[in-house]
């Protein structure tokens, strides 16, 4: 027998309310199943089970906060012949998560309704607070004004509050115990950007590549070659990664941001990086990203060019030891052959742990970046 407990999804988690069993007592689950769905700062959650079992009991009744380490359930694992047998007729069909919005999940728990049956007219057909008043299974004014005063963290202003003082605590703490050191190179981007253009010639837009996703994979490539950037300080020494998940720098409602991991992003072809991208991108503002996205990215990458910022230096994300960025793009003049030439450059920077490494390796891995994106071919 194990103990299921509440999850850290990142260093500036302190608790989680658990808004939705999955699963009940007596149901098999196996590794990587989804069984709760957990609210943080930063939205819904979905929780997997990180080990195949049978649920014992559950010890958190939905709507709860729970401090993060606080069990919540127990798994059984040394699973007997009779028990297998017993719990067989109790294995319900592969749950589906109702897709609804943080807002509309605490809403429908405050005043007991169910979400399954609903029409959702949020982004693929997810449930919004506003289906619930639409709808008349609440009254708008004081259904939400009573929810807003006894769970701040469902409002909008209430809301980016919470998930600033998560910010600040986890960014005050990176700078106060992580020996940060900084280094920032020009890429000429011009050799991608063809390239690109002639693979999208072709592609409808749903297969079309964007800049990201090669300066992801080139990123990703380049940790294979430099991995002592790729890990986490924990204990007071490092521990490399024997895998490479990026972190993924997502802006939420304009006033946060959620990185979870592009997994495995270094054995990924182009296509397949570019579709998790939009994948990633589209549940983390709608709600639906999975426990395992959201705990094991290995360093992070943060651009926001999007923004007009031509240059961003990074804070480190404790425990890892890295943040690449991202700058915008820019058509600006370049010598080349001695000649000058308008080319598409962009800034390309890196903070990183002076603890686990120092400025020869960090340029290392920036020229390697530069040199990859060069032959975009070989992506």
């Amino acid at each position: 027998m194990i103990e299921l407990t509440m999850p850290s999804f990142g260093a500036d988690m302190e608790s989680g309310i658990l808004t939705e069993w999955l699963v009940k007592p007596g149901d098999a689950v196996k590794k990587g199943e989804i069984i709760a769905v957990i609210e943080t700062q930063k939205g819904a959650i979905d929780m997997e089970a990180f080990q195949s079992g049978i649920i014992h009991t559950l010890r958190v009744e939905p709507g709860s906060s729970v401090p993060v380490g606080h069990p919540i359930a127990t798994l059984e694992t040394e699973i007997t012949a009779d028990s297998t047998a017993d719990s067989a007729a109790q294995v319900p069909p592969q749950t589906t998560r109702i897709k609804a919005s943080p807002l509309a999940r605490q809403l429908a728990l405050h005043n007991h309704i169910d979400l399954a049956g609903l029409n959702g007219s949020g982004p693929e057909g997810a449930i919004v607070a506003h289906d619930l008043e639409s709808q008349k299974f609440i009254d708008k004014t004081p259904a939400t004004e009573t929810l807003n005063h006894t769970k701040p963290q469902a409002t909008g202003r209430d809301e980016q509050q919470m998930m600033r003082r998560a910010i600040a605590s986890a960014m005050s703490r990176s700078k106060r115990e992580i020996p940060h050191y900084y280094l920032a190179t020009t890429i000429d981007l011009q050799p991608a950007l063809e390239w690109m253009t002639h693979y999208n010639h072709d592609k409808p837009p749903e297969a079309q590549l964007l800049m990201t996703a090669l300066l992801h994979k080139a990123v990703a490539l380049a940790l294979t070659r430099n991995p002592e950037l790729n890990g986490f300080y924990t204990q007071g020494h490092f521990q490399p990664a024997s895998e490479i998940h990026l972190g993924m720098a997502i802006s939420m409602r304009n006033w946060g941001l959620i990185t979870p991991a592009l997994h495995h992003a270094d054995q990924q072809s182009l296509p397949d990086l570019m579709q998790q991208m939009r994948d990633l991108t589209l549940r983390a503002r709608r709600g639906g990203l999975r426990s395992s996205e959201m705990t094991d990215a290995t360093i992070t990458v943060s651009g926001m060019g999007d923004r007009g910022v031509e240059t961003l230096f990074g804070v480190i994300y404790p425990p890892q030891v890295a943040i690449i960025g991202l700058g915008k793009p820019m058509v600006q003049p370049w010598v080349v052959d001695g000649k000058v030439r308008p080319r598409l450059l962009f800034n390309l920077t890196l903070a990183a742990d002076h603890r686990v490494s120092d400025g020869h390796q960090g340029g290392r891995f920036l020229g390697k970046v530069n040199t990859l994106l060069q032959n975009p071919a070989g992506l």
